[in-house]
């Protein structure tokens, strides 16, 4: 495999876990089950807490195919993206706002939380952690999920606070029946054209006949390391894939100066698929850090949750072009 440029300076990432860590509070899955959308912007949830009508929102636009990332039940630009998203799809005036015609277009009467029980499948193959530094990561056999519920977490592309709100005396031990959203099934079609665009940071995948098939929060390059420009095309699809760290191809992480293969896994810096592109050393990929994307910068590549670039790799194959560019995505301006 070609070398690939990782997700996130480790820097950042522990800048990023330094603040907050408070548990949000114990959520009711009827909570969420009888909430309205329209209620978004009216009622206020305490500072960090999930908002039962926020989950209701992320889950439904997951639905319909415009993702808002992780499902958390916070607001912010990655939801103001998703319904800027649905908006495109469904050929709606398109300024990121809940206004009753989006509403009434995402509300649907199936059920949003939904009881799961976990299997000893689930337990299986977790590591105790996943240390910072590549040459510790290099020693390792697998870069696996470090518990159940951060399994069942990216499964159902919840936060892990999500998790713990809905399930505050849960085990996750298997045979435990446990609550979980549920985003309905991976959007399915034919991805002929890629937009990736890093003012807004939304990644929109078009079918041949130019309908927006799937829209995505994304990660797209930062000021030290911007994404390259221009039209590249799928070279081909790699999942599970291991990481080839060359300090001297792609950057310096810690004290590593020698080349290491970093082992597969969805903890892995490309997390769980990468999209070769044309563009040596460029791909689009997948993150250990989900509720990260959009929020830190990365190394050039394009950076999605690994829920949506496994969604978005099996509608494509060798050859989809893939265009960055500034300003055309379906965020209001």
């Amino acid at each position: 495999m070609s070398s690939m440029k990782t997700a996130l300076p480790m820097s950042l990432l522990a800048l990023a876990f330094s603040v907050g860590g408070a548990a949000a509070r114990e959520l009711r899955p009827e909570e969420i089950n009888t909430a309205s959308i329209a209620s978004i912007g009216t009622e206020k949830s305490g500072p960090g807490d999930p908002d039962p009508a926020i989950v209701r929102l992320q889950v439904l636009l997951d639905r319909a195919g415009s993702s808002p990332g992780v499902i958390d039940g916070l607001s912010g630009e990655n939801v103001d993206k998703a319904v800027a998203g649905f908006e495109a799809m469904n050929n709606l005036p398109v300024d990121g706002r809940l206004d009753p015609e989006v509403a009434s277009r995402l509300e649907g009467n199936a059920p949003i939380v939904e009881s799961y029980v976990v299997s000893a499948e689930d337990a299986a193959g977790l590591v105790d952690k996943i240390p910072e530094d590549y040459g510790e990561k290099a020693k390792m056999q697998s870069l696996g999920y470090t518990s159940v519920a951060e399994k069942l977490s990216e499964r159902f592309h919840m936060g892990i606070d999500l998790v713990h709100a809905l399930n505050p005396a849960s085990q996750f031990a298997p045979g435990d029946t446990v609550w979980v959203v549920n985003p309905g099934p991976p959007r399915e079609g034919k991805v002929k054209r890629i937009e990736a665009d890093g003012k807004t940071g939304q990644v929109l995948a078009y079918a041949a006949d130019g309908s927006l098939l799937a829209v995505y929060p994304a990660t797209i390059g930062s000021e030290d390391n911007p994404a390259p420009s221009g039209k590249h095309k799928v070279k081909g699809v790699a999942r599970m894939p291991v990481y080839r760290y060359d300090p001297k191809r792609n950057f310096k992480q810690g004290k590593n100066n020698k080349v290491l293969t970093i082992p597969k896994g969805p903890n892995g810096p490309v997390g769980t698929v990468w999209i070769d592109l044309t563009e040596p050393t460029y791909g689009i990929h997948g993150t250990p850090e989900p509720k990260l994307i959009d929020k830190v910068g990365s190394h050039g590549c394009v950076r999605l949750t690994n829920w949506d670039v496994e969604e978005l790799a099996s509608m494509v194959k060798p050859g989809v072009m893939v265009d960055f560019v500034k300003g055309s995505s379906a965020a209001p301006k």
